[in-house]
């Protein structure tokens, strides 16, 4: 059996190895999300698996319905709600953070849930953001735009 070749030595200057860095961190975050949707794909499937796996259910006699028949097995899952905290890392420091509905489709990387009232507080603070497409600022009462 053969050894796996040994890992290229890497640069010795901050610049390239910050680069390297900056790619990683977003090599893993894409793939944090790609993970995120296929965990719910997989939650589908085993949940139209349960569906199709259950014997069918008796009919009342004299209530046959033309063309009726099983709803389809997937369901979407649950909206999450309240609100999220968004802050992402780079090498050169964090980026200002942004505030989203839980259920917000432009959240990226990995948020933290928060209340209603650290939304609010948060919102205060100038270099955090409400997010520009679920914004959550209109939905706490606040429109800052």
């Amino acid at each position: 059996m053969s050894e796996p070749p040994p890992n290229p030595p890497l640069p010795p200057d901050p610049h390239r190895l910050r680069a390297i860095l900056a790619h990683l961190e977003k090599e893993i975050a894409d793939n944090e999300t790609v993970a995120t949707y296929l965990r719910l794909q997989r939650e589908a499937v085993v949940t139209a698996l349960r569906h199709a796996e259950r014997p069918p259910q008796q009919q009342r006699p004299g209530r046959k319905v033309k063309g009726a028949g099983p709803l389809p097995a997937f369901a979407p899952p649950p909206a999450r709600t309240g609100y999220v905290v968004q802050q992402k890392r780079t090498p050169n420091g964090p980026e200002p953070a942004f505030i989203h509905l839980a259920n917000c489709t432009m959240i990226e990387g990995a948020p933290h849930p928060i209340r209603a009232d650290e939304a609010r507080a948060a919102l205060t603070d100038p270099t955090i953001s409400a997010c520009n497409f679920c914004r959550p600022d209109t939905e706490l009462g606040m429109d800052l735009a």
